[in-house]
């Protein structure tokens, strides 16, 4: 074999005349009148070879039989390419390889379809050939994008005092919140593992522990819904920190944050990143994961609609319920009935019955209404205000998920513009009406806001959790706590949602025996690499950024996961089906 001395992506001007071998995969064979081009590529790039009968006519054969993925070596000398042939856009388009010796390593079978990054296949027929779909440059250059971020993550965290400690992947299931995958035991037959959700035990552990500051880029698991930024298996970036506050999380997280766009990106963030309240997000953009890039944020007009002449209006405020409007400036001209239909069903999906216009609406209205609305959402010529009334989730969820929409659709912002804050001061839990219980917002290891401490006996749903996320451009990059390191008040917290303490103890044990051995104030989080690495490609995809990724069904057309099992290995289990 002709062993490689360079990679396709480094024949440039600097090595002409040097006798180099590459080694890599057929793109393009192209037969010009005798002489045969083939594009080389591998990982590193791509160099244009040339065969020519007049040089080695000993070669002509098999280079003519070459076809596209072929994996060959070829040994020559590097030169510039002729005049009016230089390609300027390949990296090594000055020069192109004279080959003298050719050796076909390995014949391809024809692909089922084009190694290019602008393929028409389908994602289901590239997924099932995702070893194939991989040698696309574009997808090589974000997994090599994820390798650079994870490097640069590891080093950050290092040096900054974190230890990188593995936690089990065989765990006992805990389930609150997301379904578990569960591990069905040989030993114990009738007894399961869980996979990890997330490490958020075990780091709370290693803080009791004595370590500090703990991190670990690793794998979690959850059985959910998939969506385009979803998947069973996902990667975190995990963190945890003993004898610190919240401004010392934002802190340290900013600066892996701003390297990483830096480093990887060459764009320079500013710091500190702003801070949100959770229900000034609520509010204003109607989530509190807001995309402030869009211009229109939600105003609350129900005061303005009590008694109204528009029935429809006037029955939501006196049931208790609220009405908010966005107002989308200088955008009457561009928005259509057929628009204005298509909002109203989208809003339907989050349990709103519909969208009004005030357009639509303007004959049962009032002078004095129209007058309070025109100042109160400042309303000029050309402006097109949409409005929903519901009770306030439903309100502030169906129009603050048009608002995006709208924003997206009518190309409302700059797409190159980025916004960074963390959202703040999360309600410590919600009150379940189906259940009649009391929920957290984030998980029962959050602790609450100490100023808040005397609403736990009164309204839970009024205290505040010392919990953080850090939203970028509408998306959460990551998110986080302060843990509840004294018992008592895990145990306050494990009451109000209806956990008994058998329960606990047979859930968290292990854990809530732990806070009674002097555990530390500790506090940490979680980011999505793979979400922070779709934000870094600029895709809108997670399987874009990960090898080896599932569907939205959770499965793999590859290797043809999930699939059925020998009944001897079931019988081993004591499982029947």
């Amino acid at each position: 074999m002709l062993k490689r001395t360079h990679t396709c992506g480094e024949p440039k001007s600097e090595l002409i005349g040097k006798e180099i071998i590459l080694n890599g995969w057929c793109g393009s064979v192209r037969d010009h009148g005798g002489l045969v081009f083939v594009n080389l590529r591998d990982r590193y790039g791509v160099t244009q070879t040339v065969i020519d009968p007049k040089e080695t006519p000993n070669l002509i054969e098999s280079a003519k039989s070459l076809r596209s993925e072929d994996v060959i070596a070829v040994k020559g000398s590097l030169r510039s390419r002729p005049e009016g042939q230089l390609n300027k856009n390949m990296p090594t388009g000055e020069v192109e390889l004279l080959v003298k010796e050719l050796v076909i390593l390995n014949r391809a079978n024809t692909p089922p379809f084009e190694i290019e990054d602008d393929t028409n296949a389908s994602e289901e027929l590239r997924l099932k050939y995702r070893y194939l779909d991989l040698r696309r440059p574009a997808l090589q250059k974000i997994l090599m994008l994820r390798h650079k971020a994870a490097n640069i993550t590891r080093n950050y965290l290092s040096d900054h005092n974190f230890l990188e400690i593995e936690t089990p992947i065989l765990t006992k299931s805990t389930p609150e919140g997301a379904r578990d995958y569960l591990v069905p035991s040989r030993i114990s037959k009738g007894h399961f593992y869980a996979l990890p959700q997330s490490p958020q035990l075990f780091k709370q552990l290693l803080m009791v522990a004595g370590f500090d500051r703990y991190f670990q880029i690793v794998k979690c698991f959850r059985d959910e819904d998939l969506r385009a930024d979803r998947q069973p298996e996902f990667t975190q970036i995990d963190c945890e920190m003993s004898f610190i506050d919240r401004e010392d999380i934002y802190n340290i997280m900013e600066g892996l944050i701003v390297l990483l766009w830096k480093e990887c990106k060459g764009v320079e963030l500013k710091r500190p990143f702003e801070r949100l309240a959770y229900k000034d997000a609520v509010a204003r953009f109607g989530s509190d994961r807001p995309d402030r890039r869009i211009p229109w944020e939600l105003q609350d007009v129900t005061t303005i609609f009590k008694g109204s002449g528009f029935k429809a209006f006037a029955s939501v405020v006196e049931s208790g319920s609220i009405i908010k409007a966005i107002n989308i400036k200088n955008h009457a001209d561009k928005f259509s009935r057929k628009d204005l239909d298509t909002a109203g069903e989208f809003v339907k999906a989050y349990g709103a019955k519909g969208v009004a216009s005030l357009k639509g609406i303007d004959k049962f209205l009032g002078d004095a209404e129209k007058q309070a609305l025109k100042s109160e959402l400042k309303i000029e010529e050309n402006d097109i205000v949409l409005l929903v009334g519901d009770k306030p989730k439903v309100v502030n969820d169906s129009l603050g998920a048009l608002r995006v929409d709208l924003g997206k659709k009518f190309k409302s912002f700059d797409v190159n513009k980025i916004d960074l804050l963390w959202v703040t001061d999360f309600p410590l839990m919600e009150f379940d009406e189906k259940d009649q219980r009391h929920v957290s917002l984030h998980h029962p290891f959050t602790a609450p806001n100490p100023e808040d401490l005397h609403f736990m006996d009164t309204d839970a749903t009024k205290a505040r959790a010392l919990a953080y996320d850090l939203v970028m451009n509408g998306s959460e990059l990551g998110g986080g706590s302060i843990r509840i390191h004294d018992r008592a008040i895990q145990q306050k917290v494990f009451d109000l949602l209806k956990i008994t303490r058998e329960e606990a103890k047979k859930r968290f044990g292990f854990l809530l025996e732990a806070l009674e051995f002097g555990a530390p104030p500790h506090g940490g989080i979680a980011f999505g690499l793979d979400r922070i690495i779709m934000m870094l490609a600029g895709t809108d995809s997670i399987r874009d950024v990960i090898a080896f990724p599932k569907t939205t069904s959770a499965s793999d057309l590859m290797s043809d996961a999930p699939s059925d099992v020998d009944p001897a290995q079931l019988k081993e289990l004591g499982i029947k089906i």
